[in-house]
């Protein structure tokens, strides 16, 4: 496909990274020519210096020739203004970052008349992905398919746990539970286990199943998980806008910790339901005065990494039971992990599993299409839900007669809304959804399988 990126910050790296992997021909437009060569030592892409909303610059990048235009700037209006000049210019496409609070209740109708294909907001999605994660208080991530009728979490095996030690075949005999593990995270490598996998202390364990089999297994694994009930947050963010909003609708008591004297009295009136305090997060003494130990769960939200995982780790170090933290930069992320802090909430990498989803649906148009994307286990190995709606040459066989390629794995088949866990009798028909779970690239399409 031919995509042309507006904006080559966060969000437009990260997909210029994902989408250079898949072979599309890539143009990136921003007004930050360093940005730019950055981005073009990195990739072999073509890029374009200037305003991306604006006519010339458009027709420079070759938007009249683009099957997408994906505009992920800083200023939501000019995101929106760029979509709209590159639906005339020819784009069959559009997507656009919206992060404003005050255009997310009428997105629907912006898309609807502003010829936008699709709007994405970070912050947002970030804000869903906690509310998930504090809904099932042993996760530490939490995907969800086919309306919810599908979970997908992952757990961390502390020392403890009574799965450590035991191969997949061993569980699934000791546990009477129809949930299936299927990638583990283990010293910065990514599984897709069979049953002779053997899990370790300290493994990251991705388990799929229904909520309520989710649910009743993680319970009795890890029976002294409590609900959560009061949450303090760092960082009067947009995500902390979104998120109290959520919380407020669960009966979730809820306290914001900002800097910005302005930006307090902001959400003072934004948010009638949570207590806001004027004050600096690195205080220790304010954190304590505000109750952190009593807190079941902590979530830093500012716009600094460092100040995120300081804040976190003193969290951790008062037994916050739930600690969550807003990491940016993905090689940071990755080093958060020998410093204890299990949940990271990364608003451009969500941001781009939706638009890399699009982008297959129309790359690869027609039927069998990917529905559903995730990407697990740090980015390497993603998790696609499929409806089956075309012919397929192994339609109603049984999966242990099928030549699944390696790196992959069948993990769920929903039926008629029924979620039944893959095994080797199970087959897929017309009209089923499949959840797949493969080695990041491995697979474009149902097909692929075999």
């Amino acid at each position: 496909m031919n995509i042309v990126v507006v904006g080559g910050g966060k969000v437009g790296s990260t997909l210029v990274e994902q989408l250079s992997n898949e072979e599309h021909d890539i143009t990136v437009v921003d007004v930050n020519q360093k940005v730019l060569t950055n981005i073009s030592n990195r990739y072999d892409i073509v890029t374009v210096c200037g305003n991306g909303a604006a006519y010339p610059v458009q027709v420079q990048a070759g938007v009249e020739k683009a099957d997408l235009i994906i505009a992920t700037t800083s200023m939501d209006e000019r995101n929106i203004l760029c979509c709209m000049v590159a639906g005339q210019v020819g784009a069959k496409y559009t997507i656009a970052r919206v992060r404003n609070p005050e255009y997310a209740s009428h997105m629907q109708y912006l898309q609807d008349n502003l010829r936008l294909s699709m709007s994405v907001n970070p912050e947002q999605e970030a804000a869903r992905q906690i509310m998930r994660i504090l809904h099932f208080p042993a996760a530490i991530q939490v995907n969800q398919f086919m309306h919810d009728r599908v979970e997908m979490i992952e757990i961390h095996l502390a020392e403890g746990n009574p799965l450590i030690g035991l191969s997949l075949v061993e569980m699934k005999n000791r546990y009477d539970q129809n949930v299936l593990i299927c990638a583990v995270s283990r010293d910065d490598k990514s599984y897709i286990p069979d049953g002779n996998f053997v899990l370790r202390q300290d493994d990251r364990i991705t388990l799929l199943g229904s909520p309520a089999d989710l649910n009743s297994f993680t319970k009795e694994l890890i029976p002294s998980i409590r609900k959560v009930k009061n949450v303090m947050i760092v960082g009067g963010s947009r995500i902390a806008h979104y998120l109290c909003d959520m919380l407020s609708q669960r009966g979730v008591k809820t306290k914001i910790i900002d800097c910005d004297e302005v930006r307090c009295r902001e959400l003072s009136e934004q948010l009638p339901d949570t207590r806001i305090i004027y004050g600096d997060a690195r205080d220790r003494e304010l954190l304590q005065e505000e109750g952190i130990e009593r807190m079941d769960a902590f979530i830093s939200l500012t716009g600094l990494d460092e100040e995120n995982i300081i804040a976190s780790m003193f969290a951790s170090s008062c037994g916050v039971p739930k600690v969550i933290s807003k990491i940016s930069d993905r090689d940071m992320a990755k080093m958060v992990d020998r410093l204890g802090l299990d949940i990271v909430i990364s608003p451009k990498t969500l941001t781009a599993d939706l638009i890399v989803r699009f982008v297959r649906s129309i790359a690869y148009a027609g039927k069998n299409t990917v529905r559903t994307l995730y990407t697990i286990s740090g980015g390497n190995t993603e998790v696609m839900e499929y409806f089956v709606d075309g012919d397929l040459p192994f339609l109603g066989k049984p999966l242990s007669e099928l030549p699944i390629r390696s790196g992959i794995l069948i993990a769920c088949v929903i039926r008629d809304g029924i979620p039944l866990i893959a095994g080797g009798s199970t087959s897929i028909c017309q009209g089923d959804n499949v959840i797949v779970v493969a080695r990041k690239g491995r697979i474009k399409s149902l097909s692929d399988i075999v």
